[in-house]
């Protein structure tokens, strides 16, 4: 990796709009893309209050250059997912292509791989070549995460004195992420349309952060709960007025009745006591 602290001596090497986007390969399995976006709608509530100025960027499938080569996307991790704090989310107005630590120094909080095979390459920690050893030793994303779809599992690691430390899962089975104040676990469940386990974010006290189609459903849920209370309250002040004019009606009758009653008395002579 190439160190400076010198911005004018970055000119020549290229930047995010000169290096490739993609390494041409497919995306492994239908389950990753959704997964991602499971990821990315849940925390986004938590991102914006921790960057209410929106200087925050998230990669989904995409690079992270952190060395020169030739072919260039030999110098590249291309995480499934990853976060990166206190960065804008485009540059000079152009969107992302990739992120290029040469040209922007900070590296991800979080780095999320999802396994399709053995989970062998996430841990290779063969020098230059193995992703764990990249990770670890180049990149310093404080924490990395391997999930296994097939497994229904997560290991998650922390980046401690420049070595990963395998985080142990708290009570609930999840781990935690206390800098973002959230959870990674396991969540076995329907979303878009297909039933697995889930990789899920929790907030520490264990509350699901929910994706956007579920929270839009849980808004129409509280809506409908709404307006079946209005509903029940416009019966009940119905069912009142009713009640009311019952008894304005009863009242009258027994005035009419009191009425014709005294007339007859006096018809007779008889002046009543009122």
């Amino acid at each position: 990796m190439i160190f400076t602290t010198d911005p004018s001596t970055l000119t020549p090497f290229p930047d995010h709009t000169q290096l490739p986007e993609s390494d041409g390969t497919f995306v492994k399995n239908f389950q990753e893309h959704p997964q991602s976006i499971l990821i990315t709608e849940s925390i986004k509530p938590i991102l914006q209050k921790r960057h209410p100025d929106g200087q925050y960027c998230i990669g989904q499938d995409s690079g992270i250059y952190w060395r020169m080569t030739d072919p260039p996307e030999r110098g590249a991790e291309a995480p499934d997912w990853f976060y990166v704090p206190n960065v804008p989310p485009s540059l000079n107005g152009q969107f992302r292509r990739s992120y290029v630590l040469w040209q922007e120094y900070i590296a991800p909080l979080i780095v999320l791989e999802f396994v399709s095979g053995s989970g062998a390459e996430e841990r290779d920690k063969t020098p230059w070549t193995g992703k764990f050893w990249v990770y670890e030793q180049v990149i310093h994303p404080a924490f990395y995460g391997i999930y296994e779809v097939n497994k229904a599992s997560i290991e998650v690691y922390h980046l401690i004195e420049g070595k990963y430390q395998l985080l142990p899962a708290n009570e609930r089975g999840h781990y935690p992420i206390s800098a973002l104040g959230i959870e990674l676990g396991i969540w076995q469940g329907e979303y878009q349309n297909m039933e697995l386990p889930w990789l899920r974010l929790w907030d520490l006290a264990g509350n699901l952060l929910l994706s956007g189609e579920e929270r839009a459903e849980q808004e129409y849920q509280r809506a409908e709960l709404e307006m079946q209370r209005a509903e029940l309250e416009r019966q009940k002040a119905e069912q009142e007025r009713q009640n009311a004019e019952r008894e304005y009606q009863n009242a009258e009758r027994e005035r009419q009745k009191n009425d014709r009653l005294i007339a007859q008395l006096r018809s007779l002579g008889i002046e009543p006591e009122v």
